[in-house]
C-alpha cells in the first residue's frame, strides 16, 4: 500500500517521447508495457510510466520551472553508469542541465546528472553511493 503504481505525462510530440524516453527508460531496465495510437507506456516491477499525447493538450511545450512536476529522479547504478548515460543522452534528444556543476550540480554530497528532452521535460539520474 503507498507505493507509486503510475505516472501519466502528457507530451505534445509522442514520437520524440518515445525516441527519447524510450531509450533512457530501456538503458535503465524498463520494458514496453502498453502501446495505443496516442500513448505507450513502460514497466519496471508494478510501476508503468505512460507518455500520451491527449488530443486535450492545451500547451506545445512542458516548463518544469512553472507549478506542477519539476522532474522525475531514477536511481542509474554508480556513477560510471551514470557517466555513461550522460555521455550518450545526446544522440537520443536529451541535454545536460548544470554542465559547470555536473555530476554534483545536487550539492557535493550527490553523484547525478539532470537531462533535459526537447519538450522540456527534466529527469535525475542518481548514482548509487560508493560502497
Amino acid at each position: 500500500m503507498g507505493a507509486l503504481h503510475h505516472v501519466e505525462v502528457w507530451v505534445p510530440d509522442l514520437a520524440a517521447a518515445k525516441r527519447s524516453w524510450g531509450w533512457l527508460l530501456g538503458e535503465l531496465g524498463w520494458t514496453p508495457f502498453q502501446e495505443w495510437p496516442a500513448g505507450h507506456s513502460w514497466r519496471l516491477g508494478s510501476t508503468y510510466l505512460v507518455l500520451e499525447e491527449s488530443p486535450a493538450l492545451s500547451g506545445r511545450r512542458h516548463d518544469r520551472l512553472a507549478p506542477g512536476l519539476n522532474h522525475l529522479a531514477f536511481h542509474a547504478g554508480p556513477p560510471a553508469a551514470v557517466d555513461r548515460l550522460v555521455a550518450a543522452a545526446p544522440a537520443y534528444g536529451w541535454t545536460l542541465l548544470f554542465p559547470d556543476r555536473h555530476p554534483h550540480a545536487g550539492g557535493a554530497g550527490t553523484y547525478a546528472g539532470y537531462l533535459t528532452d526537447e519538450q522540456g521535460y527534466e529527469v535525475e539520474l542518481v548514482a548509487s553511493p560508493n560502497r
